[in-house]
């Protein structure tokens, strides 16, 4: 079996990006893909708990696991590593489109992946260090960073529920209960209600 894994961070990114890599890799190498699994998920999730971890579990020797790039598997060194090994373990081959490694079971494989991993880490460290000492740059320029103190965001997690509150308000609805048909605390209705509606 062949699955293609595609793994976005938020729900602002696309995994059509990282699907039609692979479809493209698999038309060049005249393979299918037969099951895809995808999912919006922090690269920092255990594994067992994403979609990855329930895959990893059902696949055979002889498998193929292909993502766009070994990042996808994890945040981190460890991570990626954890997977890696597993597969390795289990004869289950991890290809990856970007990097163009085709990992196996063999020493070569395991040199890579280690390679990759530490420096793909590397990468993530040295790009949140710049990001850090830009921020206390700008600090140290005197720029405010973020929102004013006291002020709120325009947008809350019921913004644009304003009508359906309302109602269920005047029908003589509690605060708990729409809290639960929204699928929010209480307090948060009451809050809304007595900042934005009244």
């Amino acid at each position: 079996m062949i699955y293609g894994y595609i793994r976005v961070s938020t729900d602002k990114q696309t995994v059509e990006n990282q699907r039609f890599e692979i479809n493209h890799f698999c038309d060049k190498q005249q393979i299918v893909v037969n099951k895809w699994i995808e999912e919006t998920i922090s690269g920092a999730k255990n594994v067992d708990d994403r979609k990855l971890g329930k895959l990893l579990k059902k696949m055979k020797k002889g498998d193929v696991l292909i993502c766009s790039e070994l990042s996808r598997l994890g945040r981190n060194l460890l991570m990626i590593m954890g997977v890696l090994n597993e597969c390795m373990n289990r004869d289950i081959q991890v290809w990856t489109i970007k990097d163009n490694y085709r990992l196996g079971s063999d020493i070569n494989s395991k040199v890579l992946a280690f390679a990759f991993g530490l420096s793909a880490e590397i990468e993530r460290n040295l790009i949140s260090q710049r990001t850090k000492e830009a921020l206390a740059r700008k600090r140290a320029e005197g720029v405010i960073l973020g929102r004013p103190v006291g002020s709120k965001s325009s947008k809350t997690k019921l913004t644009g529920q304003e009508k359906k509150i309302q109602e269920l308000i005047e029908k003589k609805v509690s605060y708990s209960a729409i809290g639960r048909i929204l699928g929010v605390h209480r307090l948060t209705v009451s809050s809304f209600v007595k900042e934005r509606m009244n």
